[in-house]
């Protein structure tokens, strides 16, 4: 069996399970497999925890890991709806892209942004995947982390993307202090040479650190000589409005 035929199969197997716990004889006859073939893919996906048995039952349902993945996907389009009319208008009065981002293991995922009116504009980083230590958003999750968690961050090699990139782990954590004080980062040509961005972050119910709000531009009119704080105050309050309304709609 081919790679792909065996994906195909288990989706397949996985879409059986949509509507509810099924045995495998049903499953079989679902899908169109010989019984002994959608066991072995009902063995295999319920080792990637894809599947589990109902316990005390022979009939399957979908697992723990199809579930988590789910909740997330359902949790950050969540986000992104509450997000996007304070980054629409942070961009407005800004001048400048503003975007929404969240933490995904050593990077950070773009999932939102909102383009600059000015003819001029940064590309659309909606999608992309970057490591933290090199962007504002990184940044400000860093400076969140647990001790054990950021330890473990910093013992890994970091890239230099420009001359600028900060990747002295002792460097770097004398850094994310100012961040956890100031409440917002900003980078100047580390990620991108002629971007500059400020972040700041967006807390949950719990007071976790779940994602970030940003603006970056061209480091010719951005930030504009002088309005560094004001950029930032502005920034700050747009997330913290987005963590308001988040923490609202989860109770």
């Amino acid at each position: 069996m081919s790679r792909v035929q065996s994906i195909e199969r288990a989706f397949a197997v996985l879409g059986a399970l949509a509507d509810g716990p099924v045995g495998v004889t049903d499953v079989a006859a679902r899908v169109g497999l010989p019984k002994s073939t959608a066991a072995r893919m009902l063995a295999s996906l319920e080792r990637e925890g894809a599947v589990e048995q109902v316990p005390g039952e022979t009939r399957y349902r979908l697992g723990p890991r199809i579930v988590a993945l789910a909740s997330g996907l359902h949790e950050r389009r969540g986000l992104v709806a509450i997000a996007h009319p304070m980054i629409a208008e942070l961009a407005a009065e800004l001048g400048e892209a503003a975007g929404l981002s969240v933490p995904d293991g050593r990077t950070v995922h773009y999932v939102d942004q909102v383009d600059s009116p000015n003819p001029v504009q940064v590309r659309d980083w909606t999608g992309s995947r970057i490591p933290m230590h090199a962007v504002s958003s990184g940044l400000v999750f860093l400076a969140h982390l647990g001790a054990s968690a950021l330890a473990r961050f910093l013992a890994e090699p970091m890239e230099r993307f420009t001359p600028r990139t900060v990747t002295d782990g002792g460097e770097l954590l004398e850094r994310l202090r100012d961040v956890r004080r100031e409440g917002h980062a900003w980078v100047h040509e580390e990620f991108a040479v002629g971007i500059a961005s400020v972040a700041a972050p967006i807390a949950d119910a719990d007071g976790q650190v779940v994602a970030a709000i940003h603006v970056h531009g061209p480091t010719y009119r951005f930030p504009a000589p002088g309005s560094e704080d004001a950029v930032a105050v502005a920034v700050r309050r747009a997330a913290a409005q987005v963590g308001t309304r988040l923490r609202g709609s989860s109770r």
